[in-house]
Formats: C-alpha cells, structure tokens, sequence
C-alpha cells in the first residue's frame, strides 16, 4: 500500500457511482446512462470546478488541491462529516510514522485501575493491545499477554465470532474505522501491514474494505454471549488523553442493577491472572 493519489481516487470515484444524478438534484432525461452515478463533469459542475480540473483530481493527475475545494466537492456528494475529514485525509497525506514499539500511557492506566470492576482495554496504534484487565479478558476469552492487535482477536480467532454476538456489525465497524486511521497515517508499517494481512487472509474484511464505508471509533451497545454466564450487555466508550493521542481506554459499562452487573465480580474471579497486565 503506497503513499500516493491512488485512495483519493477510488474514494472519488467510489461516492460519485453512488450518487444518482436525482439525489443530486440535476434533471434526468429518458434512456439509459453509460455510468452507474454521476459523470465527472457533472459533480465538476456541482462542485464549482472545471471539468478538466476534477479529472486530474479523480485520476491522481492534480499535484495540489485546496481544502476549499476539497469540501466544495464533498458537499456536491452530500458527505457526511466523518467522509469529509476523510477525504481531506487522503488528499494531504502525512510524513512517515515511526515503527518504535509503544509504552502504555502512565495516565491512562492509572484510569484502567480505578475501572477495575468494568472490562477495559488499553490499545495503541493499529489496535495493539497495551493493557488488559481481569474482566476483559474473562469476557472475551483474551490472553493475558500484550502486543497482538486487537483486530487479530476479532477477525482471526473463532472465539470472537462465538462471544459477539452483533459480530458483523462490530467487524464492518472496524474495517471502516481501519480505513478512516490508514487516512490519517498513510505510512504507518504497522498498520498497513495489519491492513494488507487482513485483506489477503479474511474474505469478509477484503469485502467490507472494496466497500469503502468511512467510520471514527464510536460508542456502540455490544453483545455477549459468554458459555457460563450467558447474555452480557455492554455500552463501549472510548476515552483518549492528549499526552497519548495514538492510544485509547476501551471501556465496556454496564447499566447499575443489571444482570450483567451482578455476574462480572464472578468473571472476574475466575481469571487467575486478575492483576491489570501491561
């Protein structure tokens, strides 16, 4: 995966076959149209540009492009504010990201310790796993060692498609938040080496990334099936720290009184590695 045009471009070319010229509020003749959406020249025409200009862009051609354009053409697509910042992303790519292993953020887990009595994970980038707790681990059956991706638990272990029960939902999640963080750091090693390793391996990742959905980290409801203690529910939340802005706390809550409440104290004894591993 190279630091180049070629992901403007598809991404380009993507929104603008998804977009009818109806949708886009241009008036429609009878017959036939050759292209699935609209034509170059019609989004260059929504968009304020000329013809010409908008081809080079879509073709990797345009050496340098303003933002101003940029989110004139994201408005003629109808972006939504995640696929904007996306596309403002891919046409200003970042300079190298070094490869250095990370070290969990002191702060953050001085917060993983005081949320011991919920499951929490500690990530860095590409999803490194840089910390776990008790109940984490007894949740999704995690081992107690550190520095595999998280993404490699979800998508390569049977036991994640067992646990999570919305598992599609959580996975397509993930590959479009991959593509939304491969945005941000194209020359990323580590994480275009996860990407392409899970694009060759996992059929389903492969199809969700040609889809090109965009997507940030967000809160979601998550749920589990686990063997002894049966249907958990969780809200997941994501908390960063400007001293660590690569790194993230994952923590899974729970509603007060609710039954998963009552068992995660039982889970939580049954790891016999219960201290917060790192």
């Amino acid at each position: 995966m190279s630091n180049d045009r070629s992901a403007l471009s598809a991404f380009l070319r993507d929104r603008r076959d998804r977009m009818t010229p109806t949708e886009a509020g241009l008036p429609t003749y009878p017959g036939a149209r050759r292209v699935p959406g609209l034509r170059r020249e019609e989004l260059a025409a929504l968009a304020g540009v000329s013809s010409d200009y908008y081809s080079k862009l879509e073709q990797g051609r345009q050496a340098n492009v303003s933002n101003e354009v940029l989110r004139a053409i994201a408005r003629a697509l109808k972006l939504d504010e995640v696929e904007c910042a996306h596309l403002l992303d891919l046409a200003s790519p970042t300079g190298p990201v070094g490869d250095a292993s990370e070290r969990p953020d002191p702060g953050l887990l001085q917060v993983m310790k005081a949320l011991d009595h919920v499951p929490v994970l500690l990530l860095g980038r590409s999803g490194t796993i840089l910390a776990s707790n008790a109940l984490v681990r007894a949740v999704l059956s995690l081992p107690s060692s550190t520095g595999d991706s998280l993404f490699h638990y979800l998508f390569r272990n049977p036991i994640a498609r067992e646990r999570i029960v919305n598992w599609s939902h959580f996975a397509a999640a993930s590959v479009a938040a991959l593509r939304r963080d491969l945005a941000r750091r194209p020359a990323d090693p580590t994480l275009t080496a996860l990407i392409d390793e899970l694009r060759s391996s996992e059929p389903c990742f492969e199809q969700w990334w040609i889809d090109h959905e965009v997507a940030d980290f967000a809160g979601a409801i998550k749920i589990i099936q686990h063997p002894a203690a049966g249907t958990l529910q969780f809200g997941i939340e994501f908390l960063t720290s400007p001293s660590a802005p690569n790194q993230s706390l994952i923590v899974y809550t729970v509603e007060e009184g609710s039954s998963t409440s009552k068992v995660l104290p039982i889970l939580a004894s049954w790891d016999p590695n219960s201290a917060i591993t790192s």
